[in-house]
């Protein structure tokens, strides 16, 4: 299971943010919405949760970083815990080993109730939505009336992978904190130091995130590097090998399993994408360039149409090589 950002404690997703953030603080000036708005895997919400446990009283650390703090102080093993009375969490639920596809209205109907009640530890209550893009659109008027009436002594930090798919008014009542993408060599650096592998892995690892440190970790464990591995020689083979196909479909039982069919296929997408991209590129290919981007296209909307109707994961995998096979016999 991929490790989540209550529990990152040595990883500073943007310095400048901290910053800027502990500047408004220090001058009380602090803002009752941040919007946080970056690629996925930025560090956002790695970065409310470090705001968060400095607005509740966790005691500094800045041996790891500006809003940092030490796993075993008793504010954080409260977050870390999902304990902390001062704080809400709107996420995604997961029911069934499956996550839904939206945060629903009843889950932001809490946030009038939470925040109308005094601080009951700290100085602050603190919400947290990660991320506002699953917000349904009743969910995200329930949220807008929040906004609309700030609460005392409280903020908000709305976590966006895309700002402007979001409500105008939402937008415009939140403060915005940028979070830029990482450069090739500091996921390097980060990979390294984080997971021990070789250099040519971090950089192998660090080329295929995109500038993001929460893909390129995820990337860096080995169920993910093993997937997109195999994702790969499922792309640039003649012919897939129905043995291997077998094998990770029979690990597909279970909410464990349900977690390694959504990485194996997630990085046959990437696999798909890339071939599409580098047959567009190649003089003389544009057809082949564009069933590849067609493949690809149809495969990304594949998982969850398969989560809305049930679809079985070892069919949906047979049934996405079988397609893959047809183009590469077409290209």
């Amino acid at each position: 299971m991929s490790e989540h950002p209550r529990d990152r404690f040595d990883l500073v997703p943007d310095a400048a943010a901290e910053a800027a953030f502990l500047d408004a603080l220090a001058k009380s000036r602090l803002h009752h919405a941040w919007l946080l708005a970056g690629v996925e895997g930025s560090g956002k919400a790695t970065f409310a949760h470090r705001a968060a446990r400095r607005l509740l009283g966790a005691a500094p650390d800045p041996s790891r970083g500006p809003l940092g703090a030490r796993p075993d102080d008793p504010v954080a093993r409260l977050v870390s815990a999902q304990s902390h009375p001062d704080l809400l969490v709107l996420e995604r639920l997961v029911e069934g080993g499956k996550t839904k596809k939206s945060i629903s209205v009843d889950q932001a109907r809490e946030l009038p109730e939470f925040f109308s009640k005094s601080p009951s530890q700290a100085r602050y209550r603190v919400a947290i939505i990660d991320a506002a893009d699953d917000l349904n659109l009743n969910a995200a008027n329930a949220l807008l009336k929040v906004l609309e009436e700030p609460p005392e002594r409280g903020v908000l930090f709305l976590v966006t992978h895309a700002p402007g798919r979001l409500l105008a008014t939402i937008r415009s009542r939140c403060r915005r904190l940028a979070f830029p993408v990482w450069p090739q060599h500091a996921l390097e650096e980060l990979v390294r130091n984080r997971t021990g592998v070789t250099s040519a892995e971090a950089a192998h690892i660090a080329g295929m995130a995109a500038g993001s440190p929460g893909q390129a970790l995820a990337l860096a464990s080995g169920a993910t590097l093993e997937a997109d591995q195999l994702a790969q020689a499922w792309v640039a083979a003649p012919e897939v090998d129905r043995a291997e196909v077998m094998a990770a479909a029979d690990r597909f039982r279970g909410a464990e399993g349900q977690e390694r069919f959504e990485i194996l296929m997630d990085r046959l997408i990437a696999a798909v994408k890339l071939r599409a991209l580098e047959e567009g590129q190649s003089q003389g290919r544009a057809g082949a360039g564009a069933r590849w981007a067609e493949l690809w296209e149809r495969l990304s909307a594949l998982p969850d149409r398969a989560a809305d109707i049930n679809l079985d994961r070892a069919d949906v995998l047979t049934g996405a090589l079988a397609e893959l096979q047809r183009v590469k016999a077409a290209s």
